[in-house]
């Protein structure tokens, strides 16, 4: 059979794996996937689990459970070679492997960008995995508990400030749902005041969320500040040494929690190990087809989609010609990509992919959203309703969708689940702080010396061996006390 390996189990290698199995015939080929987790995250959905409005799993999708024909494999790739077909697979536990392949496809997907200012990579954290979104959730609730026992201070402003780097759609929605968590945490600690939290966005261009107009993008900003958050336009984070960060206007905010979504970038594994062509940015070079593509022509055997890769975008409307790098492009594209394989292993040639971006919505906190559709914008209830109903029925298998909107429909009825399970990091300390253990060697000696029984005759001292120079200091005292 036909060996395709898929590097990368997100969005777009997860969906290119579950059409290849609708698609291929028993027999005519044979799927593998690699990915370092045994799960897709679907990421549109993480800034509501930052926010606490959806159950962490339920924004992932077990990648074994849902493709029954695909063989899976928790791993990483290292490195591939192309010019042999083969690619070298790491394991956590064990030692790495070659694998060989007819053909590959590169979906590894993309990773935060930052910058080399001081304090960012010890201090904040991203928003591209659900363990940083769970994260984010789980200490803003903590530090409300502690700040709930202190008195107004340094210490408490700090456990109470909350910072997000990078007004695009990631950041603004992340921004907006950790401060409807905050409002709503505000009703079970009375000793909280609503001006005791402070939220503070930077954004180094004049405009947040660039796929909007104008317009909407102001109201986006005067409803933040309506929530009492605070969004600085043209302005930069020049350091968070110790979790303090300073901006170009000489602002200072200490805090316990800063979110990077300033940007993101190619996984590095195809820049540095893989002999695939890249563009400057990293990025695989693309057909509108999906096979790659280098100076001599088309690399036979080689697609990719999805956010590691430069697609063109044929309607016009991408960023510098090619594809925004979102969950919308990298779905499509998988699934083009899954069709164009099947074809191309029958002798059909390949489509090319085509979508016109129809528009963005955004969810900003309970209640609040804003959708953006040519000149056309909503924002409000009802674009939140259209947030929700959009992502949901996005989000892979049915299974999951009941999941969500079941989900909804409780936090509706109770409200969102405020426990913090942070404590999961060190699940042993409990444990640990009250089990028996066994008494060292050494206190068991002193043990034995205190039994009863004969009393030790004394030690005989050899009085020619003592030193003669000792009298002289024990007159010593008898010259101080007088």
């Amino acid at each position: 059979m036909t060996k395709i390996l898929i590097v990368g189990g997100g969005y777009a290698g997860f969906t290119a794996a579950r059409q290849l199995e609708k698609k291929l015939n028993p027999g005519e080929a044979q799927v593998t996937l690699v990915d370092p987790l045994p799960y897709m995250t679907y990421q549109p959905f993480l800034p509501e689990v930052a926010g606490g409005s959806i159950e962490p799993r339920h924004a992932v999708v077990s990648l074994r459970r849902h493709l029954k024909r695909t063989r899976v494999i928790t791993a990483e790739v290292t490195n591939i070679d192309h010019a042999t077909k083969t690619a070298t697979i790491k394991p956590e536990d064990g030692d790495a492997y070659q694998l060989g392949y007819d053909i590959v496809v590169v979906t590894a997907g993309a990773v935060s960008r930052t910058f080399p200012i001081a304090g960012i990579a010890e201090n904040a954290v991203g928003l591209k995995h659900i363990e940083e979104a769970i994260w984010v959730r789980d200490t803003m609730i903590d530090n409300f508990n502690r700040a709930s026992t202190m008195a107004p201070g340094p210490e408490r402003s700090r456990l109470l400030t909350f910072v997000v780097v990078g007004g695009g759609f990631a950041g603004i929605e992340a921004f907006a749902e950790m401060r409807s968590l905050a409002t709503a945490l505000l009703a079970d600690y009375p000793s909280l005041q609503f001006d005791d939290v402070q939220f503070h966005l930077i954004e180094a261009a004049p405009r947040i969320m660039p796929e909007v107009s104008e317009q909407t993008a102001l109201w986006v900003i005067k409803n933040l500040a309506e929530r009492g958050a605070t969004v600085h336009l043209n302005t930069q984070c020049t350091s968070a040494v110790d979790g303090v960060v300073e901006t170009s206007a000489g602002d200072k905010f200490p805090t316990d929690v800063i979110v990077w979504t300033a940007g993101m970038m190619a996984n590095p594994l195809v820049k540095g190990f893989t002999d695939l062509p890249v563009n400057e940015r990293g990025n695989l070079r693309a057909r509108a087809d999906l096979r790659v593509e280098g100076d001599e022509g088309i690399v036979k055997d080689a697609w990719t989609a999805g956010d590691v890769s430069a697609v063109p975008d044929l309607s016009g409307g991408g960023v510098n010609g090619f594809c925004v790098p979102n969950a919308q492009h990298a779905v499509r594209q998988a699934r083009v990509l899954a069709d164009n394989i099947v074809a191309t292993l029958r002798g059909d040639a390949p489509t090319d992919y085509y979508h016109e971006n129809i528009g963005a919505v955004a969810g900003l906190g309970m209640g609040v959203g804003a959708f953006q559709s040519g000149k056309t914008g909503i924002t409000g209830l009802p674009a939140w309703a259209m947030h929700r109903g959009y992502h949901g029925m996005a989000i892979p298998t049915y299974e999951r969708k009941v999941r969500v909107f079941a989900n909804w429909a409780l936090q509706l009825i109770l409200g969102r689940d405020f426990v913090s399970l942070s404590e999961v990091s060190q699940p042993k300390a409990f444990f640990e702080r009250f089990a028996a253990k066994p008494r060292p060697a050494a206190d068991a000696k002193p043990a034995e010396a205190a039994k009863p029984g004969p009393k030790p005759a004394a030690p005989k001292v050899d009085e020619s061996a003592a030193p003669k120079a000792e009298a002289p200091k024990a007159e010593a005292p008898k010259a101080e006390a007088k």
